[in-house]
């Protein structure tokens, strides 16, 4: 299964259940704004933690419509990131949202070693993209969690994210490991773990998924370029998922989409034990509400 818009999404959960997701500190207008509306379309059921009060006060100046939306008061930011977690522990709700709370705060929550949302797996951020100038949806990981990431790291980051695209229903993602040249050299430590990662994709060390790297960014989505450097891969020109050296050049990929491509994303923490929709206050509405989306598509369903 490919996709090239992000709307396509919405096709995996017709006539499925909708989720339920905690929105914690969730008196903040734009979480607000998408949640409202991926439940007026049937994806979520909301459960708002966070002051009522504000809450209440952010729906009316706004025409949002809270009937028959569960709220859940606590003015106490801590608490209601600790009441959001908590729930979802508990198989009360399925994913967890980001309201107006500061993301470190967040992830204390999630890591929370009595009550948290620990699954043994690294953290990682997973963001897709629909892109005008590429033929399908193409995914990018990780630039937002993981600074600086070593092999075994990345061998993690592969594997959240392939499991996610499996989730999607793309089967065999075509995984491209990025560095600087197409090369291997032994003085690029991100070439180095390309080739690594490919090999042991090659052995079935890491499965579901083709694996090829190091891969410049330009032969990564390009089989003209490939073509014209002697590149022979079944990688090259049909990406699904962009694998980055670290966090610098994968949040600079990210903006660059975003702002100068106008690209439309989706973004998720992957690694827990339910996803977990953490976006950007530059992310736009439309950029939240297919974080939610996606965080739905990819939710346990048991």
């Amino acid at each position: 299964m490919t996709f090239k818009h992000l709307s396509e999404l919405k096709q995996l959960l017709v006539d499925k259940p909708a989720r339920r997701l905690a929105l914690a500190a969730a008196q903040d207008h734009n979480s607000l704004t998408s949640v409202l509306m991926a439940a007026r379309d049937g994806f979520i059921e909301p459960i708002l933690v966070g002051d009522r009060e504000a809450i209440q006060k952010i729906a009316t100046e706004n025409n949002l419509d809270l009937t028959g939306v569960r709220v859940v008061h606590e003015p106490d930011t801590e608490m209601a990131v600790e009441i959001a977690v908590r729930m979802v522990r508990s198989n009360q709700a399925d994913i967890l949202m980001k309201g107006k709370v500061g993301t470190s705060s967040l992830l204390k929550g999630v890591l929370n070693k009595e009550w948290g949302l620990r699954s043994g797996a690294l953290l990682s951020h997973f963001a897709i993209f629909e892109v005008e100038a590429y033929h399908k949806l193409i995914a990018v990981t990780d630039v937002a969690m993981n600074i600086a990431p070593n092999l075994q790291d990345k061998i993690s980051i592969v594997n959240n994210s392939v499991a996610c695209l499996n989730k999607l229903g793309i089967e065999m993602p075509k995984v491209a490991v990025l560095g600087a040249v197409e090369m291997v050299s032994e003085n690029m430590q991100a070439t180095l773990d390309a080739a690594l990662l490919s090999k042991m994709n090659q052995r079935d060390q890491i499965r579901h998924c083709i694996i090829d790297g190091p891969l410049a960014f330009d032969n990564a989505i390009s089989l003209e370029s490939a073509t014209h450097k002697g590149i022979r891969s079944d990688v090259a020109g049909d990406t699904d998922l962009l694998i980055m050296p670290d966090i610098e050049v994968g949040n600079v990929l990210y903006k660059s989409l975003v702002f100068f491509a106008h690209a439309g994303v989706a973004a998720v923490i992957l690694g827990a034990t339910a996803p977990i929709v953490l976006t950007s206050r530059s992310d736009s509405d439309q950029a939240k509400y297919y974080s939610i989306v996606l965080a739905a598509a990819i939710s346990r369903q048991d």
